[in-house]
């Protein structure tokens, strides 16, 4: 999982943020075992929606820690399913310390809520980001 780390890494940088744990981007409760990073990522969501039908959809992060993110998604998932994502790869313009591709993510989805069209989706990180 460093090649994710870079990445969020790299994302912070160009967003001017020093480190990951910059206090006006994390917020942080007692109850958390990781701070949780308010930033829009661009991922892929791998997943099947209640028919069984696979789909791939272009969503992002609402935010992210260690132990799992936040997205929102135009489809249905259920609680407890298991959903892949993936960090679409870096245009030729970004720098040459991120890699080409990103490994699949697997998460479970631990909550639920929609917004009007928008569903918000809470997901565990089956392995925690290093």
């Amino acid at each position: 999982m460093l090649t994710v780390y870079w990445i969020l890494r790299t994302i912070t940088m160009d967003l001017g943020l020093q480190n990951l744990n910059d206090r006006h981007q994390v917020e942080t409760f007692q109850s958390r075992a990781s701070s949780r990073i308010r930033i829009q990522v661009p991922v892929f969501l791998r997943a099947s929606d209640p028919t069984g039908s696979e789909f791939i959809e272009l969503t992002k992060t609402i935010n992210i820690s260690a132990r799992g993110a936040c997205i929102a998604s135009s489809h249905l998932l259920r609680l407890g399913q298991t959903v892949h994502l993936t960090i679409p790869a870096p245009t030729a313009s970004s720098s040459s310390l991120v890699p080409n591709e990103t490994p699949p993510i697997t998460a479970r989805v631990r909550r639920q809520e929609i917004l009007g069209d928008l569903r918000v989706f809470g997901l565990e990180f089956v392995r925690p980001l290093e």
